[in-house]
């Protein structure tokens, strides 16, 4: 019998494995692929996910295989900025910088830190009961005793849907493609991360190493279903934007619709814990997904530094999340819709431009804190 299992090795299951490893516990991650592939091709590990790799011993890892990113920026079709988030000061408070980097690079340094004997690849989760202890059934006719679960098995968690029997799954209306490809991209972008919002749609792009450059196409869905080609959706943007999409493979872009999780009233059960998306997806609008996930599993090995009853951790680690959390999902919904207007842009890019840098910060400053 396992003490703990982990279900899923998403950036949040392995994130947590790291976690329990650094507080010498046993424990078994299964996950459903057959290999960890570099799904969404690139992410952005903001401030608050980097401070918690600084104490899993990982931060330079992870950021000399990515590309350090000191400022956001919001910009019109033509490149013409509209708003500016500074990362330099909060660098320096907090001394973590923001990491743009392939996914594939970031799970590849989490595994090799867990070490792979702990990963169980292909064990798709079928069915999970409550017995003395809890009993994983799964697709390949694997079944696994497990004292204490957590499930980090994604915003579809079947951990959730079978035990807490609660989420609704909201859809956007906004498709995203999400595409990967070398370029040389112009010297004064290589340390900003950019969003050009237009019309009903927005692109986003940052360099994720030496030579790649992640982007990403979001679309009200309804408004561009006639469109055969992304490029021909963004023909009025500038031409860097449809530079990177053309010069872009099909096989390196892929397409999803953007959803979020409706909040459940409760993350646990006796001896039962979701974090991340399982408990609380949020639309990427924040690119707080995956960093959320891993503020999870920091406040967890926070916890267990005073206690090791998990049910009272449990318990606890959902109040000191709960408003953050809530916060973020909200706030990156509305931005989502505001970011995505057909009518009324000038006005708000207008009013937009007005807001103080110090305000952006003072919000960047918010979300990039931990709680503990």
């Amino acid at each position: 019998m396992n003490t703990i299992s982990i279900v899923g090795a998403g950036i949040g299951g392995l994130t947590l494995g790291n976690v329990l490893k650094q507080h010498q516990y046993d424990f078994t991650i299964y996950e459903s692929a057959s290999e960890i592939k570099p799904v969404g091709a690139g992410i952005m590990m903001a401030v608050n996910a980097m401070q918690v790799f600084d104490r899993l011993g990982l931060k330079e890892k992870i950021e000399k295989a990515g590309n350090k990113i000191h400022r956001i920026t919001i910009t019109d079709e033509s490149l013409r900025t509209i708003s500016k988030t500074e990362i330099l000061d909060l660098e320096k408070q907090y001394n973590s910088c923001n990491v743009a980097i392939h996914r594939a690079e970031l799970q590849k340094i989490l595994v090799e830190n867990i070490g792979s004997e702990n990963i169980q690849l292909n064990h798709s989760l079928v069915n999970i009961e409550k017995k003395d202890h809890y009993i994983l059934g799964f697709e390949n006719s694997v079944r696994a005793e497990s004292r204490i679960i957590f499930g980090a098995d994604g915003i579809k968690s079947p951990i959730r849907n079978q035990v807490l029997k609660s989420g609704t799954i909201r859809n956007s209306g906004q498709k995203c493609w999400r595409g990967l490809v070398d370029f040389e991209l112009p010297e004064k972008y290589h340390q900003e991360a950019f969003e050009v919002w237009g019309k009903g749609k927005r692109f986003g792009f940052v360099k994720i190493s030496d030579k790649k450059i992640y982007w990403y196409a979001c679309v009200n869905e309804k408004s561009f279903s006639h469109y055969s080609t992304i490029a021909e959706i963004f023909k009025d943007f500038d031409s860097l934007v449809l530079n990177l999409i053309e010069s872009t493979s099909k096989e390196n872009i892929i397409c999803n619709t953007i959803t979020d999780l409706s909040p459940i009233p409760k993350w646990y059960s006796e001896n039962l814990c979701l974090i991340g998306d399982a408990a609380h997806a949020t639309t990427p609008n924040m690119g707080q997904g995956a960093c959320q996930a891993i503020e999870d599993a920091y406040i967890i090995g926070r916890l267990l530094e005073k206690s090791s009853d998990f049910n009272a951790i449990f318990e606890e680690f959902q109040k000191i999340r709960r408003k953050k959390v809530d916060y973020i999902v909200s706030t990156s919904r509305s931005i989502g819709k505001v970011s995505q207007w057909e009518h009324g842009n000038t006005l708000r890019n207008f009013l937009m431009r007005l807001i103080p840098e110090s305000t952006n910060e003072k919000m960047a400053r918010k979300i990039i804190e931990l709680e503990m």
